[in-house]
């Protein structure tokens, strides 16, 4: 989520107060395009390592979308919708677990572009006979 710009990231340990879940990953987008664009990066990176979602949920509205991995289901809103719905104050008994302080400061590296071979060709010039 991170590397999308979401914003306030929680995951919370609720495992011992619930069996639909081990963690709960909330997190906030500006815009509805943002949080397809998070909800689709986790999707891309959880399927490449092999963990396909059980269930992905509201990403055509844009205002909050839920992704069901199984054991870690991920929420992300956007920060009205958020607001109103409170998952953590719902969750507070959950343990919260912190996030590396390097990975929130961490910025995704922009690809780069390779460097072009600049070809200088001078003209031909015709023998004379």
């Amino acid at each position: 989520m991170l590397d999308k710009k979401a914003l306030d990231v929680q995951i919370l340990h609720v495992g011992p107060l619930t069996s639909i879940a081990d963690y709960l990953v909330i997190g906030s987008a500006e815009s509805d395009r943002q949080t397809r664009a998070i909800a689709d990066h986790v999707s891309d990176i959880l399927t490449g390592q092999g963990d396909r979602p059980l269930s992905i949920e509201g990403t055509t509205s844009g205002q909050w979308a839920l992704m069901d991995f199984g054991d870690v289901v991920a929420h992300i809103f956007r920060q009205d919708a958020r607001e109103h719905y409170a998952l953590e104050r719902l969750w507070s008994d959950a343990k919260p677990l912190s996030i590396p302080e390097e990975k929130l400061e961490e910025k995704p590296e922009k690809p780069v572009a390779p460097k072009r071979r600049i070809i200088v060709r001078t003209p031909k010039t015709r023998k004379s006979v």
